[in-house]
């Protein structure tokens, strides 16, 4: 099949709006994929989007601060001693006979003289009269600290304000205060000849007990708080962003890998009692993701080279073997003769999923001790059998990476359309590694919020040191909220025109092999009665989503 087919086909299925241009080096096998164009150009320079992404993910961090910020403004008003602030106001005036030439120019010497008189409000000159006035136990300094004297540009009014705890006494010391002022400048501007001043101070507005506090101001404070709040809310958001390097999404992905995404499963709760896809409903979103998977595996293995496909994870607990399993059944589902393989000799959990023995197994064939044909478990309503692990071995390594195993690979090849191998997570052990250079490719599931970006990192880095075909990755345990919530749309079976089925790595495409038969005692062991498919057991429910 032409390459041009491959593209329209690949286009059709994954997108039909994205550009698309060649990228032979991702399968790793020669095979060349279709891979956006915005993938392999595309920066990480974070966009409004990434941080809106950001603040959505960290919202209960920003409230939280918000809060606390706008908590401690009104802790700070509570806590605070009101203050009250009594002005009054004073107008300075020249002697004159009234004639206009004489008011301009009285005018233009007070707004002169009205600067100084203000700095000569907190002098003690002024101040001690009217603390001696009103018996206070404050010195000069003291009382200055209360005093605030001001005036208007361009005017010749004095503004004195007075800050105290009292209303009352607020009020009486401004008003001494003034009273105190109009006696000094009366005595300061006195000729020395003995007349009068010819300058006059008069209280325009007297000072009065104020009802309200000037300060704490309750508004400001819970304005300022609220405003402090938020701001480090953010900004802690932004700090977590960076600091957290775990893969949330597939923008995490395309930051180390330009390897395509097969697909996403989101994390359903229901899935740790009931982690088989035939456990859930046919509509459901978990069943969507698989079946979704199972035809983006296809047209990542266009060429049908990739007959048998390891599933492998970087760390325990990404859910590998859940994975494994369900594409398992779903390629059944499609009509395809499918054997899943436990290659998970440390952790086996492939027979606790299915509810299959595992007294013999791939170890038992591997070391002679049982046949191949006899270790083969079929499994439910479709063309499915099952290998599992046998017993646990002390040598795993040795037995994958062995001459025996690769021919059984073959040997299993020969007789289904698709092997599944589900095998050991690559970085705490070298077996799947190992492994993946018996097989046509390697799907490499990521667990979403689990999984950090240097593992990964170092996992790609493991398969690519062995030159493994790597056919793509799946992101499991997707939040179903969220930024990075994994969605779908829904359509229910009659707003779907059937596809014909298209077998995985079939055979009919190659005149060279010939479809075996359905009662082929290698694809169904020495029983070749079909099994039921056997309740999820207890013993596995602790670990079912999380292999």
């Amino acid at each position: 099949m032409s390459y041009g087919k491959h593209h329209r086909r690949s286009g059709s299925v994954l997108s039909r709006t994205t550009h698309y241009t060649e990228s032979p080096k991702l399968l790793g096998s020669g095979e060349t994929l279709c891979v956006p164009l915005d993938l392999i150009s595309g920066g990480h320079n974070l966009e409004l989007s990434d941080y809106l992404g950001i603040l959505r993910r960290s919202w209960v961090l920003v409230v939280a601060t918000t809060l606390a910020g706008l908590l401690l403004g009104g802790a700070a008003s509570a806590f605070v001693k009101p203050t009250y602030t009594s002005t009054t106001q004073l107008f300075v005036s020249i002697q004159s006979s009234g004639s206009v030439q004489e008011l301009q120019q009285g005018n233009t010497f007070s707004q002169s003289r009205v600067q100084s008189y203000v700095k000569t409000v907190r002098t003690p000159i002024v101040l001690q009269p009217a603390i001696n006035a009103l018996g206070l136990g404050l010195s000069a300094d003291e009382l200055a600290s209360k005093v605030t004297a001001t005036t208007d540009a361009n005017t010749v009014l004095i503004n004195i304000s007075v800050d105290d705890p009292s209303p009352v006494q607020a009020a009486a010391i401004a008003q001494a205060v003034a009273g105190s002022l109009i006696n000094a400048i009366d005595s300061l501007e006195k000729p020395k000849n003995g007349g009068s001043s010819p300058v006059n101070l008069s209280v325009v507005t007297p000072a009065q007990a104020p009802v309200a506090p000037s300060a704490p101001n309750t508004k400001m404070n819970l304005l300022i708080g609220l405003l402090a709040g938020l701001v480090m809310g953010v900004a802690a958001a932004l700090l977590r962003s960076t600091l957290d390097n775990r893969v949330r999404g597939e923008s995490d992905l395309r930051k180390v890998t330009l390897a395509p995404l097969l697909g996403g499963i989101a994390f359903d709760g229901s899935a740790v009692s009931k982690p088989l896809l035939t456990q859930a409903g046919p509509q459901s979103p978990r069943a969507e993701s698989f079946r979704q998977l199972r035809t983006n595996l296809q047209f990542a293995n266009v060429s049908g080279n990739a007959k048998t496909v390891l599933i492998t994870s970087s760390l325990p607990g990404e859910g590998k073997s859940t994975t494994a399993t369900n594409l398992a059944i779903a390629l059944a589902q499609s009509g395809q003769s499918v054997c899943l393989v436990d290659a998970d000799l440390r952790r086996p959990m492939v027979n606790e999923y299915l509810g299959l023995d595992r007294n013999v197994g791939l170890t038992s064939a591997l070391v002679g001790t049982a046949d191949l044909d006899d270790v083969l478990q079929p499994w439910g309503e479709d063309r499915l059998a099952v290998l599992t692990s046998g017993p646990v071995p002390p040598n795993p390594s040795e037995l994958l990476g062995s001459y025996q195993m690769r021919q059984m690979i073959e040997d299993l090849e020969r007789s289904f359309d698709i092997v599944i191998i589900d095998a050991p997570p690559l970085l705490p052990v070298t077996d799947a590694a190992v492994l993946s250079q018996h097989v046509g490719g390697v799907v490499l599931v990521v667990g979403a919020e689990k999984l950090k970006i240097q593992d990964l990192q170092k996992s790609l880095a493991a398969l690519d040191l062995v030159e493994a075909s790597l056919l793509g990755l799946v992101l499991n345990r997707l939040p179903s909220k969220g930024t990075d919530a994994y969605t779908y749309t829904y359509y229910s079976r009659s707003d779907i025109q059937q596809p014909e089925k298209k077998r995985f790595g079939s055979r009919r495409s190659n005149p060279g092999f010939e479809e075996p038969s359905s009662t082929t005692s290698l694809m169904y062991g020495v029983d070749s009665r079909k099994r039921e498919a056997r309740p999820f057991p207890s013993s596995a429910v602790a670990e079912s989503d999380h292999r």
